[in-house]
């Protein structure tokens, strides 16, 4: 366990002090910032909205039901068991955290930005990914991107955020089947946006 510790501690001096670039010290605060995205969801749900209308309450139901879960596995189960400090406060580390946002409260130990993030896009990348056959995928690059973010402004280990990772994609894949056993979004009248 403790060579794992140090081989992450290892790889996030490398992401986190190493390999930085000024643009992405100007974007990386704001890209992993939540309110950001709240345009996003919104355009999500309008889409839901206005092609599956009878279906429209079930989907956000469960999206909600989605996030409320891998958030509340991540931050009121996982982290109060694991007590893994941030590296935002590690002292021990060779060399310092650059932190380029506030350190936050709480432990490190999953990232919950991680957690949520990859239960959504999985979420809707196994509900609504036939509307966006050819760009589906960017839900995941977009998960990964702002968890990527969490170690790059120095408040999660990258094992934090890839255990959060697969936590979230593991209640996501749950909830979409969960979802499309009863609710399933039919795709076949509709073009796909790209």
């Amino acid at each position: 366990m403790d060579s794992l510790l140090q081989f992450d501690e290892w790889l996030f001096s490398l992401l986190n002090g190493t390999f930085r670039a000024d643009f992405f010290d100007a974007i990386t605060p704001i890209w992993r910032n939540k309110y950001l995205w709240v345009p996003f969801y919104l355009f999500i749900l309008a889409i839901v909205g206005i092609n599956f209308r009878k279906q429209f309450l079930p989907f956000l139901l469960f999206a909600v039901l989605t996030i409320t879960v891998a958030d509340t596995i991540s931050s009121k189960i996982i982290k109060p068991l694991v007590k893994r400090d941030r590296p935002c406060r590690a002292a021990h580390l060779e060399t310092p955290a650059v932190v380029l946002v506030s350190c936050g409260g709480g432990h490190s130990f999953t990232s919950s930005h991680a957690t949520n993030h990859f239960a959504i896009a999985c979420f809707f990348l196994l509900t609504i990914g036939g509307i966006f056959r050819r760009t589906k995928g960017l839900f995941l690059v977009w998960a990964a991107s702002i968890s990527y973010g969490q170690v790059y402004v120095g408040v999660h280990y990258p094992l934090d955020v890839f255990t959060g990772g697969l936590i979230g994609s593991i209640i996501g894949i749950g909830l979409a089947y969960l979802y499309n056993l009863r609710w399933s979004l039919k795709m076949v009248d509709l073009d796909p946006i790209a």
